[in-house]
């Protein structure tokens, strides 16, 4: 599909959790108390800060990502939503998405969340077996995960879990037996990762001092991926991304935005947004820290840190990145339009007399086994641009 700028989404970040996973690398930090009422008003503030910049836009998508968003008080997300209301045009059937962990949540937090906009929740589950959830430093068992999606289920009509896989001392046998168990609760949508070793981790930190014991060797790796996809194909959730599997119809729109190359907006501590204006393409970041983004906020009036103008190349290399994560692939012709070169088709042979390759006139994308070597596919393809 090809990039259309008139995908617009809203990503809110809350950083705050109640506990860092040591396989977490995204911006989270555990706080004794937040002052909500604080935090509100700063997110209402770059909200009309960026509507006035921007001007009219037509919102598909609002996600609340972290962090733990299901920290948050309901009245927060409401004035948070109110805001964004109040600034831009939503579509009629406009996804409001919000991260939930099992142990932060109840019915109650549930139906307040409903009530003020969220139709779809994200669970971060991990694993459904109590001694690889305290391994990876997970505060909920698999009794409160089951329970908070029995809870969801009485409010929302549209919900997501999470599962890493390919963790330490995990057999194909015990894989295979989690996610039947995970399929058998009838998802619509489900995350599944590969476990990877992030530097800034605390498994970083014990990956590289030898003590991080037990993680799958390249074979078995291959194995986890090849039976996850054939699992989920069978049960009705292809993958429509490299580690995202949903039924037709219910695939993340606001993740689909950033992989077809959409604008949105990046509100909140270490966010990163995509603004496409007047021609030009820009990036933007955040400060990581909390402290450093509220105060920034409420008192320069700005939450953002830095603007980049991408050059064509640069804009063109972002949609081959993550435009090749997903099954649809890259429409070539509208990079060939964006920079002003003419790709050589013929370049690609090699790719696909390997498999790794699949291509329809314009349109390219990654197989089964050329999502096992993404990173290598995508240098490849990226390398054509130069």
């Amino acid at each position: 599909m090809p990039v259309s700028h008139t995908d617009f989404g809203i990503y809110l970040h809350w950083p705050f959790c109640q506990s860092k996973c040591p396989y977490c690398d995204f911006n989270s930090h555990v706080a004794d108390a937040v002052d909500q009422k604080k935090w509100a008003s700063a997110f209402e503030q770059e909200i009309s800060r960026l509507a006035d910049e921007v001007g009219p836009r037509l919102v598909k998508s609002i996600y609340f990502g972290g962090g733990t968003p299901s920290l948050m008080h309901p009245d927060t997300v409401d004035r948070i939503l109110l805001a964004i209301r109040r600034h831009f045009s939503l579509k009629n059937d406009v996804e409001i998405t919000l991260e939930a962990n099992p142990t932060s949540v109840e019915v109650g937090r549930f139906i307040g969340y409903r009530d003020a906009g969220v139709n779809r929740v994200s669970m971060g589950f991990q694993a459904l077996n109590d001694v690889d959830l305290r391994a990876l430093g997970r505060l909920h068992t698999v009794a409160s995960a089951l329970a908070a999606l029995e809870s969801a289920r009485t409010v929302f009509d549209r919900i997501s879990f999470d599962l890493i896989y390919a963790r330490q001392h995990q057999s194909l046998k015990s894989w295979e037996d989690e996610l039947r168990m995970a399929l058998d609760l009838g998802p619509t949508h489900l995350s599944l990762y590969q476990l990877t070793i992030e530097d800034g981790t605390a498994f970083a930190q014990r990956f590289n001092a030898g003590a991080l014991r037990g993680l799958p060797g390249e074979d078995l790796a291959v194995d986890l991926f090849n039976t996850t996809q054939e699992l989920c194909d069978a049960n009705g959730l292809p993958a429509y991304e490299v580690s995202n599997h949903a039924r037709s119809g219910q695939e993340s729109v606001h993740n689909q935005i950033y992989w077809r190359g959409g604008d949105y907006l990046g509100i909140g501590p270490g966010a990163h947004g995509r603004i496409t204006m007047n021609g030009n393409r820009f990036a933007t970041t955040s400060p990581k820290a909390p402290g450093a983004w509220l105060a920034s906020v409420l008192g320069s009036g700005s939450g953002e840190e830095d603007r980049e103008c991408l050059s064509a190349m640069e804009w063109a290399e972002e949609i081959v990145l993550m435009g090749l994560r997903t099954a649809e692939g890259i429409d070539l012709s509208h990079i060939q339009k964006l920079t002003g070169k003419k790709i050589d088709l013929r370049q690609l042979v090699g790719l696909k007399d390997l498999g790794l390759l699949h291509q329809e006139g314009d349109q390219i994308r990654t197989t089964l086994q050329g999502r096992l070597v993404l990173n290598g596919v995508i240098r490849e393809v990226a390398g054509l641009l130069v």
